[in-house]
């Protein structure tokens, strides 16, 4: 769920499993204490709201670090060629950073519409890279979920942006779904490797 993680659809270099393992548990600790954070700080907040600042620094963070991790996951696959999947992603997370640093200056809903179009394109994304994957590292069923489920989180997430009850506990819902998918991931590599 808006975790994308993706390798090098032009070459047979994929990041190992306990590489991916590793970064896997890494992605599940960060979206856990980022729910901890939302809910502890900004869960009431509502799409009418101006986000406060730990809440606007959350909404900007999130973006940022699954374009961080795409980066990791990248070099772990350590080949020097240019993945045009990967740069999509990097550069879709980059924008979406980007509008959320313009969006936090305006509403929750706002926000909320900016973090739904990146969920839906970044689940479709990872859908993608899921299926594309499952021959070479295998494992990747509960990553197709998760995608699928992106999608259709982020879309609903963006169509009810500017509902009155839309708030920020929303993505934080979104985000630990995405790190449950994410151990699930890191068993179904472990079972596989085993």
């Amino acid at each position: 769920m808006t975790h994308t993680t993706v390798t090098p659809a032009t070459t047979t270099t994929v990041p190992s499993g306990p590489g991916l393992r590793s970064l896997y548990l890494i992605r599940v600790a960060f979206s856990l204490i980022w729910v901890a954070l939302v809910l502890a700080t900004s869960a009431s907040l509502v799409s009418r709201d101006r986000p406060t600042v730990i809440a606007a620094v959350l909404l900007v963070v999130y973006p940022l670090w699954d374009v961080i991790a795409t980066l990791l996951e990248r070099r772990m696959a350590a080949t020097g060629a240019t993945n045009r999947v990967s740069t999509i992603n990097m550069a879709l997370g980059l924008a979406t950073t980007a509008g959320m640093v313009i969006a936090v200056f305006s509403t929750i809903g706002t926000a909320l519409l900016v973090f739904g179009v990146w969920a839906l394109l970044s689940g479709a994304i990872q859908l993608v890279v899921a299926i594309r994957r499952r021959r070479t590292v295998g494992a990747q069923w509960p990553m197709v979920i998760s995608g699928g489920q992106s999608v259709l989180a982020g879309a609903t997430v963006a169509a009810t942006s500017a509902s009155a009850t839309s708030s920020l506990s929303t993505v934080a819902g979104y985000s630990a779904f995405g790190a449950f998918w994410f151990l699930v991931s890191v068993i179904a590599l472990s079972v596989r490797r085993g």
